[in-house]
């Protein structure tokens, strides 16, 4: 065993305490709420090995299902967490795009306005994805001129639009990442490869977003792994 295998060991620990600060800040009982549900759990088994005279083998048995579940809790609440922090600031939808898992190509902010209005691209198996941060007066307008300038660089390719809100037809931001994932793939990855670079001539520098407050590293956090 190399020299650097305890890397992703540490990385991971990383994450989870990163993740648990995090959530700390927006709900600061979060170590009791976790505590909580182990130990029901856990008491669960004892009490059912208690009926079978065999405590100690459904104590042992019921750790690791308590340990399920505390995993489960927090990362739904971490999650959460993550979205209520970035919620309302400009370059929200792009940091949650951004964790799409690989086979996904993110590219922030292809169109800003004064306004601070933005147009974010997603590259994936259903095509091209614009999604847009801005009132709906104005999305439309600013997600056509956008659609007829990728066209031109991928004409045969299909265009989805997405305005994210909380408004009718709209995309919410926590739904923003499930919604794109369930849209209908229409391009092979080999495709998508192609599509890509095709892309690069359009974007060769992302604009930059406007300043705002936006969270550290401008992402959101993964689901820890424990």
């Amino acid at each position: 065993m190399s020299k650097d295998a305890p890397e992703p060991k540490r990385g991971r620990i990383a994450q989870i305490r990163q993740a648990y600060r995090m959530t700390k800040q927006v709900e600061p009982r979060i170590g009791l709420v976790l505590l909580g549900y182990f130990l029901g759990v856990l008491a669960l088994f004892v009490i059912v090995g208690l009926v079978l005279r065999s405590v100690i083998s459904f104590a042992i048995i019921g750790l690791p299902f308590a340990l399920l579940v505390v995993t489960f809790i927090f990362g739904r609440k971490a999650e959460a967490s993550a979205y209520k922090q970035i919620e309302g600031q400009p370059g929200a939808a792009a940091a949650a795009l951004q964790t799409l898992r690989q086979g996904w190509f993110v590219t922030p902010a292809v169109t800003v306005t004064k306004s601070q209005d933005i147009v974010h691209r997603v590259l994936g198996r259903p095509g091209v994805i614009l999604v847009a941060e801005a009132p709906a007066s104005r999305a439309a307008n600013l997600l056509a001129n956008e659609r007829k300038r990728t066209a031109r660089f991928v004409p045969d390719i299909p265009i989805h639009e997405i305005v994210m809100g909380d408004g009718e037809g709209q995309v919410p931001l926590r739904k923003l990442q499930r919604h794109v994932m369930k849209l209908p793939k229409a391009l092979r990855p080999a495709e998508v490869t192609t599509v890509r670079r095709r892309l690069d001539a359009l974007t060769t520098t992302p604009l930059p977003i406007p300043k705002g407050p936006l969270p550290k590293g401008n992402r959101m956090p993964r689901s820890p792994r424990m």
